[in-house]
This record gives structure tokens, C-alpha cells and sequence, in this order.
């Protein structure tokens, strides 16, 4: 939608609520559908071509304001919620399909999802362990409970552990920022032979620094044997997997207890829009969704991930061909962790030169002892001329870095 034709929509937005507001007298107080009406108006998986603004908004009318008093906001997020996991090809158990044990709801954050998939943890093992053991007290197995993630997980982890109230401990990851099998084996033998009681694990696919996959064909089998909850937060990299070439970075997904990842950071939904919640009241998140899985169609987004893939990968390969930068971690999908050869002094110098300039803004991170910079493809409107004139710049302010960095070293 160009800004043309956003403005002509949101015009005709403010018209019908407008008439919607000066006839609310004509409509039903109460709505007379049964439950489950919706999910039987609507298709059953996402399409797969782009469909008209028309012919979504007619549906408002047809589909939605029918139901508007509550039971559309629920039962279109359960289906929403439904077509993103087939788009995503996740395990039939997962979804809610007719009448099935899974589906999803939308949470505000990744934050907010690892917190309930931990807290659930913990309720299911105090049950499990006191029907096992009548005599144990729950404080006398929440002073044992202990939660797991990756020495490179998201703070918001070792959060939700502080707010649950249980022990929580890094994994230690591997050469490729990666948690794997032995890793968290050789902790948990560790701490079981302290007498604790390991119940939860939050596996990482894309990892904030660097965008790592913990390598979950290892770690799942290992809490499936271990009876420990097994939480995939794939909050960005997430997204990604509605294209076939990048599905095998979630093989391993049908160990797991809970996943979340959030289409408010690379599904052109704006946020917030993640999985898994708390309240029973609910905003009507879900709408938003159905208009850009509509809008947009399963090849539109698809396109838009590769396009910002292609990008990073254009950035890679213009840092590569400068001999005095390197790529600090393999460049997956849209982030490129990248530095000048030299010490940490010499990069955090670079970082507040580009930073201060104002035409671009890179976030830093340390993986390891190195200070990286991380230059992240994620706006909906970039093209190949912005990644150009970005490195063209980090260029000429690295070039002008180094000039006084050498007279003053020489110097002293």
C-alpha cells in the first residue's frame, strides 16, 4: 500500500467509524452467534496471494461485526493464530485446529511468553513431584527448582526466572554462539547430583547478539528424558521460517513445550503481536494480523524476508572485500555482526563516530572478549541503495578513525 492509497484507506477508516458511532442504536446490543461461529466463515490456513483492501474490509462487516461484543476477538486470534503455524509448518499438536489440545494466543512480548511457558513449568513439576511425594512441601521444591538457558539467551529469560522465583543457570554455548546437547547435559548431571531439580529449559533460535540457533535435535530428547519444559523463544528469527529454505532452522520444534516467536518484528504487523498470555480481556490484536496475512498473502511475506536476507547478505559481502573489517558470526538471515580488525578501544571509537553522525544507528554487543558492531536489515521500505550508502559511510568514518587513531598512537 503506497502513501497514496493509505491515505484514501484511512479516510474511509474514519468514515465508517464515524457511521458506525452515529448508528450504534440500529445495531445489536448483544450478539446472537454461537461459539465456534467464526472459525467456519473463514479459510483454513493463510493465502497464499495477496488479497484486496475491498475485499478484507467487506469481511469486517460480514465476518467480525456480528461477533463484535467478544467472541470474534477470541476465536479470529485462535485461527490467526493457527494460519501463522501452518505458514510456519509447526507440529499439528501445536495448533488448535477443530477440536485439538494446542493453539496459540497473542502475548505483548517474547518477555511476556518465556515468563507463562516458565511459570507453567514450574506449576506442572510442583504437581508431578508432589503427587510423587506427598511429603514434599512446594517451598521445599521451589528452593530446588532450577531453570536453564543459554549463556547468549535474551536478559528477559534470567527475568522471568527472578519473577518465578526459581534458580536460573547458563548453558555455556559453543564456537558457533550454539547450545548443544552435552553442554546442557553435563550441567544438569552436575546439579542433579547436588540434589536440585532442573525443570525448564528456553532453547534460543536467532539470538539477539548474533542471531545463533541452540541446536534443538540435541537438546530436546534430553529434556523429553529429563521430564524438563522445553520453551523456544524464536522471537525474530521466528518469522523466517514461513520460507521453505530457512524451515530446517526449527527441525526439532516437535520436542517442545512452548514456542513463541513475534510477527511484530519482521511480519510487517506492528506491535506488539507475540504468543501466549495471561489475561482473558484481550485487544483485538488479531485483526491487524488478519489484515496483513490478507493483504500481503504467504508469497508477499515470504519475499519480504528473502529481500532483507539478500540485504544482509549484500552488506556480508561489501564488509568482506574491506580487509580491514571482519564478520564476527555466520550471517543467517538479516543481522551482520561486524568489526574492524584491532582492539575493542578502536571499535567502540567507530561505533560512537557512526552513531554520533546520525545518518545510521548501529546497536553493539559483545560476543566472547570482542566488541561487535550488528547492523540489522529491518525496515519495511529498505532497498540495496540504503545498504550502500551505509557501508559507504561506516567506510569513510572508519577511514577517517584509523588516520587519527595512527597519529596519536604514534605520538605516544
Amino acid at each position: 500500500m503506497d502513501a497514496a492509497e493509505f491515505r484514501k484507506r484511512g479516510k474511509e477508516m474514519v468514515d465508517y467509524i464515524a457511521d458506525y458511532l452515529e448508528k450504534i442504536d440500529k445495531r445489536q446490543v448483544f450478539p446472537d452467534v454461537e461459539p465456534g461461529y467464526l472459525r467456519p466463515l473463514i479459510p483454513d490456513c493463510a493465502p497464499q496471494d495477496p488479497e484486496s483492501f475491498e475485499d478484507v474490509f467487506k469481511d469486517i462487516e460480514k465476518i467480525i461485526m456480528p461477533g463484535a461484543a467478544s467472541p470474534a476477538c477470541t476465536e479470529l486470534e485462535t485461527v490467526m493464530l493457527d494460519w501463522l503455524g501452518k505458514m510456519i509448518n509447526l507440529p499439528e499438536a501445536f495448533l488448535a485446529g477443530k477440536d485439538g489440545q494446542g493453539g496459540g494466543v497473542i502475548q505483548g512480548s517474547a518477555s511476556e511468553a518465556t515468563l507463562i511457558s516458565l511459570l507453567a513449568a514450574r506449576t506442572k513439576t510442583i504437581r508431578w513431584l508432589q503427587s510423587e511425594k506427598p511429603e514434599l512441601t512446594e517451598a521445599d521444591i521451589m528452593s530446588r527448582l532450577v531453570a536453564y538457558a543459554s549463556d547468549q539467551a535474551h536478559s528477559s529469560v534470567e527475568r522471568a526466572a527472578l519473577i518465578g522465583a526459581v534458580k536460573i543457570k547458563k548453558v555455556p554455548s559453543g564456537d558457533t554462539f550454539s547450545v548443544c546437547g552435552s553442554a546442557l547435559k553435563k550441567v544438569l548431571d552436575e546439579d542433579k547430583a547436588s540434589g536440585l531439580i532442573p525443570f525448564f529449559f528456553c532453547a534460543t533460535l536467532g539470538t539477539t547478539p548474533c542471531c545463533s540457533f541452540d541446536k534443538l535435535l540435541e537438546l530436546g530428547p534430553i529434556c523429553n528424558k529429563e521430564n524438563i519444559w522445553m520453551h523456544i523463544d524464536a522471537a525474530y528469527a521466528g518469522s523466517a521460517f514461513i520460507c521453505p529454505e530457512f524451515r530446517h532452522l526449527l527441525n526439532g520444534v516437535e520436542f517442545a513445550d512452548s514456542f513463541n516467536f513475534n510477527p511484530h518484528k519482521w511480519l510487517l504487523v506492528n506491535f506488539d503481536c507475540s504468543h501466549w498470555q495471561i489475561p482473558l480481556g484481550r485487544r483485538f490484536r488479531s485483526l491487524k494480523l488478519w489484515f496483513v496475512l490478507r493483504m500481503y498473502g504467504v508469497t508477499g511475506l515470504q519475499e519480504h524476508v528473502r529481500k532483507h536476507v539478500r540485504l544482509s547478505h549484500q552488506f556480508e559481502h561489501l564488509v568482506l572485500q574491506d580487509g580491514r573489517f571482519e564478520i564476527c558470526a555466520e550471517v543467517v538471515l538479516g543481522l551482520v555482526c561486524f568489526r574492524l580488525k584491532g582492539s575493542n578501544e578502536l571499535n567502540k571509537a567507530l561505533l560512537k563516530s557512526i552513531n554520533e553522525a546520525k545518518k545510521i544507528h548501529l546497536v553493539p554487543c559483545h560476543l566472547r572478549e570482542k566488541f561487535v558492531l550488528r547492523f540489522a536489515i529491518c525496515s519495511r521500505t529498505v532497498e540495496s541503495t540504503h545498504i550502500k550508502f551505509a557501508w559507504q559511510h561506516i567506510s569513510q568514518l572508519a577511514t577517517d578513525l584509523l588516520k587519527t587513531w595512527e597519529q596519536n598512537h604514534h605520538q605516544q
